[in-house]
């Protein structure tokens, strides 16, 4: 198949390359097409072993705890694996694990991968499933050691021998190296070719066997990223757990980096995939309101979800993620400005409030400061986390283009609000002319938006002003 490779398989304590650990390791070395070398241990991974594990592999804590552990068997390994190709079933589970084990031994793995997964995919098309349990039934293949290491490296060994024998050493060997060529730290059931996503800036998603979205990102080189993705499953869990979990991915091409970041904040709230962390849908976005009269009480009011209108944020302040994080910034500014509990509505009761009695409420509550006084130290207190009014007379638009693919975004805004993207003059106008619903407010587009017009955003960005219209 190759000049020179080794097949391994591992056996593990789990799946995850980054928190389990190595059991077993079985390899064996091939040039020439002729078997070179064969080896296998048990290794100590220096944990228990599950139940479910020793049910489905028959390694148990017992049988490993007089084996050496990977530290020792390292060079072993290392000198077996020296100017070989690593070939294995799903290679970046092994591939993931050796990198782990190599490093905690202080100890750098180099090797170039090949996925038999993925070469059961190329030489055998027509067939959906290409686990192993699946090849060994379609081929008639057999084995009394399944699930143990050196068992499965003569299932995949058995395969290769029977796929040149099908259809050609020849064939099977071109196949093999097209996937050496890059392809090997792909998932082995992404059904995506990858070399068609485009290196343009762009949204990408993530989808499982279903119809919503793993995964939703953006980028402004989109061929780029999602292959980061997989590079680093090997590392961290959760891009682990998303590799074995995708089977396509979709685009969605913009001109600009902002325009990406536009639609992924869209998308992201709109299907809420379950790897997305942030930008999520701001259910429980809310601000405080402060009252135009002194003696209002509270002088505060808390305006949440759809009662955020842009158009009074001359009187806003926030915007906070939550009820509980209003109330503990309220309090935090109470307590630095010496503000009276009482008046903000924190404290219940009347006369002499708490922080009064013990000095840090100068005594509105109970007559020693104006109310005046105090509702202008309040508003001074507030003035740093003061949202900002619009300010244009009417709708503006961001325009991008890109140079290199041709295409121009101009993203259209009111009162801070995305209302529409479009790409010629004709959709531009009926965006302008159109009744849009009401606005509904969104933090990361207002802060988005608020670093553009303050000139600190992207270069390349072009600002129309539109005439206010009746």
């Amino acid at each position: 198949m190759l000049p020179c490779y080794v097949l391994l398989d591992l056996e593990t304590t789990g799946g995850s390359p980054v928190n389990d650990r190595i059991t077993e390791i079985a390899a064996v070395r091939m040039e020439g097409g002729r078997e070179v070398a064969r080896w296998s241990t048990l290794v100590n991974p220096g944990c228990t072993v599950s139940p479910f594990i020793e049910s489905l592999t028959g390694i148990s804590t017992a049988m490993v705890a007089t084996a050496p552990p990977f530290a020792e068997v390292a060079p072993q390994l290392m000198a077996l694996l020296d100017d070989a190709v690593l070939v294995a079933h799903n290679v970046r589970f092994d591939h993931g694990f050796l990198l782990n084990e190599f490093a905690r031994a202080d100890m750098a793995l180099r090797a170039k991968t090949l996925c038999t997964v993925r070469l059961s995919r190329a030489l055998y098309p027509q067939h959906r499933s290409h686990g192993l349990d699946a090849i060994m039934q379609r081929h008639g293949l057999s084995t009394t050691a399944r699930h143990r290491a050196m068992g499965d490296v003569d299932v995949v060994s058995q395969w290769l021998q029977q796929a040149e024998t099908e259809l050609g050493a020849d064939h099977v060997a071109q196949q093999a190296l097209a996937l050496l060529q890059g392809s090997a730290a792909l998932p082995p059931q992404l059904e995506t070719h990858v070399g068609d996503i485009p290196e343009t800036p762009g949204v990408y998603r993530f989808y499982g066997e279903g119809t919503l979205p793993l995964y939703i990102g953006k980028s402004i080189k989109l061929r780029s990223r999602v292959m980061a993705h997989f590079q680093a499953a090997t590392r961290e869990a959760r891009e682990m757990r998303i590799s074995q979990e995708i089977c396509r991915v979709e685009w969605t091409e913009t001109a600009g980096e902002l325009g990406a970041l536009l639609l992924e904040a869209r998308l992201i709230k709109d299907q809420q995939p379950i790897y997305n962390r942030q930008l999520r849908r701001e259910t429980t976005l809310c601000a405080w309101r402060l009252e135009d009269q002194p003696k209002t009480r509270p002088l505060v009011k808390l305006i949440r979800g759809e009662e955020l209108n842009p158009r009074e944020f001359d009187r806003l302040y926030g915007v906070y993620r939550s009820k509980n994080q209003a109330l503990s910034s309220l309090r935090e500014l109470a307590d630095t400005h010496t503000l009276c509990l009482q008046s903000l509505g924190l404290e219940s009761g009347k006369g002499r409030c708490f922080a009064q009695q013990i000095g840090r409420c100068k005594g509105v509550c109970c007559g020693l400061e104006a109310p005046e006084v105090h509702w202008l130290r309040l508003k001074l207190a507030l003035a740093q986390q003061q949202l900002q009014v619009w300010p244009h007379p009417g709708k503006i638009g961001l325009r991008e283009y890109n140079a290199r693919t041709g295409r121009t975004d101009i993203h259209l805004f009111d009162q801070w609000c995305h209302l529409a993207t479009v790409h010629d003059e004709g959709d531009l106008e009926d965006a302008l002319t159109s009744s849009a619903p009401a606005l509904a407010f969104d933090l990361d587009t207002y802060r988005l938006l608020l670093k553009h017009l303050s000139g600190s955003g992207k270069p390349g960005v072009e600002l129309i002003r539109f005439p206010a219209r009746d």
